[in-house]
């Protein structure tokens, strides 16, 4: 198996927060339906820079693109800004439920979400999979928190100040159990099934 060609991570984080930040910038300057048209291409273009560069899209960034051009779209089709304040709450579900799901059937299904690059023991993998799974179901509860009582421009700005340094937050909260359940060997299970993606 060959690697898989790697952004810089400068670039990379520049390509996943380069939407968001265009998105609240957008916000700011037109009604909420042109910004959502703007934040529709500028996923697509980040996206295709990312591929372009890896040949690759990881499965948590096809998802979002789905759910981001369905819910878009019918942001613009109504000309209501529900759809795609909306979006977080379902992605963040279904990222959660995906997880959950995977560890009640013993799953690897963190490791191909994430497109890991590390390798964990079986009872890591079990317990970082339950972890992120609540994270992001919790997350959903506190879009649809934020979705339903502040305003539009408010609700912009904490996808990209609140949600984002929750989830750099909790990220690096579960270093110590990568260390703990660090494995030289590769999860095969995870490998196979990141393979078939």
């Amino acid at each position: 198996m060959t690697d898989k060609p790697k952004l810089n991570p400068l670039l990379k984080l520049a390509l996943d927060l380069g939407p968001l930040v265009v998105f609240f910038a957008a916000t700011w300057r037109f009604d909420p339906i042109v910004a959502t048209g703007i934040f529709m291409v500028t996923i697509i273009a980040a996206l295709a820079v990312s591929y372009a560069l890896t040949r690759h899209i990881g499965v948590m960034s096809i998802v979002t693109l789905i759910v981001v051009l369905v819910f878009g779209s019918l942001t613009l089709y109504f000309g209501n800004e529900t759809f795609i304040k909306l979006k977080p709450t379902i992605i963040y579900t279904l990222f959660g439920l995906t997880l959950i799901g995977g560890y009640v059937f013993n799953k690897p299904l963190l490791a191909i979400m994430f497109d890991a690059a590390f390798h964990l023991t079986e009872e890591g993998w079990r317990k970082l999979t339950l972890r992120w799974g609540a994270f992001f179901l919790v997350m959903a509860v506190i879009n649809e928190i934020v979705r339903q009582t502040m305003p539009f421009k408010f609700w912009a700005g904490f996808k990209l100040f609140g949600f984002m340094p929750l989830t750099f937050l909790f990220a690096i909260l579960q270093y110590r159990l990568l260390t703990e359940y660090a494995s030289q060997q590769p999860n095969p299970d995870a490998e196979a099934e990141r393979e078939e993606v």
